[in-house]
């Protein structure tokens, strides 16, 4: 691929975009993804550096909420250990499957994002009933959410957030900070095994991990004012447009 700087300011734009989305909403790595894997890069090289880039926005966006109080990580702290051991087992367990077949599964995947989001009845601001405590929510959802973070990841935060508002019965305002934590785990996690296996490409990483932080920042002073609604139809249609453009194009 040529590295034009044209490419390099769509990819800029790209992790901001994402950054300031998942801060609010989550599937940051929706938007992500599909243009690393639009401009050429090779699907596991991509997934490396959407872990990469992706930890920097959710780190500023979890230190924002932790620091206006909206954040409780002791409950959190079994489920994130489960998670992390996940991560490591999806990432190893993506790096089997390869590059070709990644290019097959990848947009189909994508596809499956959009309509989860689009028919969902779950994404609202309105407290429910918890049908899980904390301590079980941890032990069942935690790890089979960091072992689909570990292998995919693109959409995780806002899976995330619908299960916490679904099982946990949180608003979607309180289920995105509580969400943040498990995210930065997952992805943390799954960026040292791309990086130790050699899929990281250093200068695109860095330069979207600073974008995405920046993103980020802005974004998480957004969402206890205004919530999430209005980020799901952007989701849905460029997840769409930019799978349909992995398929056909």
């Amino acid at each position: 691929m040529e590295w034009t700087p044209e490419v390099v300011l769509l990819l800029f734009l790209t992790a901001f975009t994402a950054g300031f989305v998942s801060s609010i909403a989550g599937a940051g790595g929706m938007i992500v993804l599909p243009v690393l894997l639009w401009v050429g890069i090779p699907p596991l090289n991509a997934l490396a550096v959407n872990k990469f880039q992706s930890v920097f926005g959710t780190l500023t966006s979890t230190v924002h909420f932790f620091r206006q109080g909206h954040l409780a990580l002791r409950p959190l702290l079994p489920g994130l250990v489960l998670a992390v051991i996940a991560s490591v087992i999806g990432t190893w367990s993506v790096q089997q499957v390869g590059n070709a077949q990644l290019e097959v599964l990848l947009p189909w995947a994508l596809i499956g994002l959009a309509l989860y989001f689009m028919f969902s009845r779950h994404l609202a601001d309105e407290d429910r009933p918890a049908l899980l405590t904390q301590t079980q929510f941890n032990g069942a959802v935690a790890p089979v959410m960091g072992f689909y973070g570990g292998f995919f990841g693109p959409g995780m935060g806002s899976i995330f957030a619908a299960v916490f508002t679904r099982l946990r019965g949180f608003g979607l305002r309180a289920a995105t900070t509580h969400t943040k934590p498990f995210v930065l785990v997952i992805n943390t996690t799954s960026m040292l095994v791309f990086v130790f296996a050699g899929y990281q490409w250093w200068g695109v990483a860095l330069l979207m991990a600073l974008a995405q932080a920046l993103g980020a920042r802005l974004g998480a002073g957004m969402v206890l004012t205004r919530g999430a609604g209005f980020i799901r139809p952007v989701l849905i249609l460029v997840t769409l447009a930019l799978a349909v453009k992995l398929l056909w194009f």
